[in-house]
């Protein structure tokens, strides 16, 4: 239980940083947002609004935890929220790569599943 706290605690904080960062571009009528579902393990970084006339929507990052390890299932950074969270001292073994297919996913140095 205290790990599940620890990695629900890391992915707020990291995305936390991502949105802040991402909200001083200051796209106007564009907002960077935070979703938060504890209950079932679900976290959202996106982007919602309008940039001129031309809707603006994307998920940014989604992850979600399920059999104590994070599953990235979207990531649209630049350097990687795998890295970011090993960094933090979560374990390669506990952060699968959602968003390639199982097949692939021995390939990298994360868990498989």
């Amino acid at each position: 239980m205290a790990q599940l706290t620890q990695y629900r605690q890391i992915i707020q904080n990291i995305l936390t940083e991502y949105r802040d960062w991402a909200a001083g571009s200051n796209k106007i009528g564009v907002q960077e947002c935070i979703a938060f579902d504890e209950e079932r393990d679900h976290y959202f970084w996106f982007s919602v609004g309008w940039d001129g006339k031309q809707r603006a929507f994307g998920v940014r990052v989604y992850l979600r935890i399920e059999n104590d390890k994070i599953w990235i299932e979207e990531d649209w950074t630049e350097q990687s929220i795998a890295h970011d969270l090993f960094e933090t001292g979560i374990p390669a073994e506990d952060i699968v790569l959602g968003f390639h297919h199982s097949s692939k996913c021995p390939l990298t140095e994360f868990a498989t599943a």
